[in-house]
């Protein structure tokens, strides 16, 4: 604390600019949460000048509509174990879990801050042809997060589809998306990861898993990192486990976004719920 003090506020704005990301792809195992997490345990030695790790969707389960097996009534092991590798490694670390809050379960993503407390967004967005919607409760508000002077907006997997609800109105420079997006419509994931960085003029982010869950569905990856041109800065193998490391910077963004102002066109959209755009 007394180090970062010391240093002048024009070189913490330089550093700043830059964002060190690692998209883990990981092989989620079936319901096994200690499995899960010590995937991550055994990265933390080589975790150093990683600001953000990203994580698959339900990480610590797979894609699972057993809720009352997996569900940790929050904020639960699993969260306080991804706090304590992000304080000791200095690395923010996101991810979704199967969580049980007030008697409702829910698809919960975690943006866990080293030595800071954990924010969270509720999948807005409930996969019916996988009957979530019958087992979690969808949730209602956007999260826009401020990390190391980024604005960053985390969704999952399924709220990929639905544009409106990720629609930038000059409110972050990163949206990020993890899932668990079956092989079978794996050029719906990259096709779409690419549409939301041209139409938000952002840097996406798409983290999912490989390998085959617990009902038999195969898992390609695909995860990547797009800038808002469209060009894909970073990608990780297709079908094996995983991750690959890129850092972005703020300052190639709002060049662009100076030179090509097109979010000033953009068009209103009316929310029914009001309080959706609340921080």
């Amino acid at each position: 604390m007394v180090l970062r003090q010391s240093i002048p506020k024009i070189l913490i704005r330089i550093m700043s600019n830059k964002l060190n990301i690692r998209l883990f792809q990981a092989d989620l195992k079936w319901q096994a949460a200690n499995a899960n997490l010590q995937k991550l345990n055994d990265m933390a030695d080589d975790l150093s000048g990683v600001d953000l790790l990203i994580c698959p969707e339900m990480f610590s389960s797979g894609f699972t509509m057993a809720v009352q097996n997996v569900a940790q009534v929050w904020p639960g092991e699993s969260v306080n174990a991804l706090q304590q590798l992000a304080d000791k490694s200095d690395t923010a670390i996101i991810c979704s879990l199967v969580i049980r809050d007030r008697k409702k379960y829910y698809n919960r993503l975690v943006f866990i801050k080293p030595n800071d407390e954990c924010e969270y967004y509720d999948k807005r967005h409930l996969f019916t042809m996988g009957e979530e919607h019958h087992y979690y409760a969808a949730g209602d508000k956007r999260l826009i997060v401020e990390y190391k002077d980024w604005k960053i907006m985390p969704l999952i997997c399924y709220d990929l589809r639905f544009p409106v609800w990720s629609r930038n109105i000059h409110s972050y420079d990163l949206l990020l998306y993890v899932a668990n997006w079956p092989d079978s419509r794996r050029d719906v994931w990259t096709t779409l990861l690419k549409a939301r960085a041209l139409e938000n003029q952002c840097f996406v982010a798409g983290v999912n898993r490989v390998g085959k869950d617990g009902m038999g569905l195969n898992y390609a990856g695909d995860s990547v990192l797009i800038d808002a041109k469209g060009n894909k800065l970073a990608t990780c193998a297709d079908y094996q486990e995983a991750y690959c490391d890129v850092q972005i910077k703020k300052s190639d963004l709002a060049v662009f976004r100076e030179k090509f102002p097109v979010l000033n066109d953009r068009d209103s959209f009316k929310i029914l719920d009001k309080n959706a755009y609340a921080r």
